[in-house]
């Protein structure tokens, strides 16, 4: 192994959980072996994963490998934003005030409601027929 240090992290949303690894370098993010621009084809997407650099200024300044499985990629993209912040927090404690009034390391707890049994769906409800 390297002299460098190597941040790690996990992120979660949704059904999706990222783990990510953070050290020095010229700002590649690697998602799953594959660029992280080949990997999420939508720019929404790859605005994500950037997110937690633009707001802390540390554009180009850490290398990114992740591992995501679970969910789809929008999910999957909120995951990996989630652990970036967090392995930037570990690299640099001092970006805690920056990260969190963006709210990058609250994770979101919002996911799909459970169908309802006697019901077509979580929230429908079959017609009613009065007579």
């Amino acid at each position: 192994m390297t002299g460098t240090a190597r941040y790690i992290a996990t992120g979660k949303r949704k059904q999706a959980i990222a783990r990510v690894w953070l050290e020095a370098g010229d700002g590649r993010v690697v998602v799953n072996g594959k660029p992280s621009d080949e990997y999420f084809p939508r720019h929404a997407w790859q605005f994500l994963l950037q997110q937690p650099f633009q707001i802390t200024e540390t554009v180009g300044q850490y290398n990114t490998c992740v591992n995501v499985k679970g969910g789809g990629l929008t999910g999957q993209a909120g995951a990996i934003r989630h652990g970036i912040s967090k392995a930037l927090l570990e690299a640099t404690p001092d970006l805690r005030a920056s990260l969190k009034k963006e709210g990058l390391l609250t994770r979101d707890p919002r996911v799909k409601e459970r169908k309802k049994c006697g019901q077509p769906g979580a929230r429908k409800k079959f017609q009613y027929s009065k007579r």
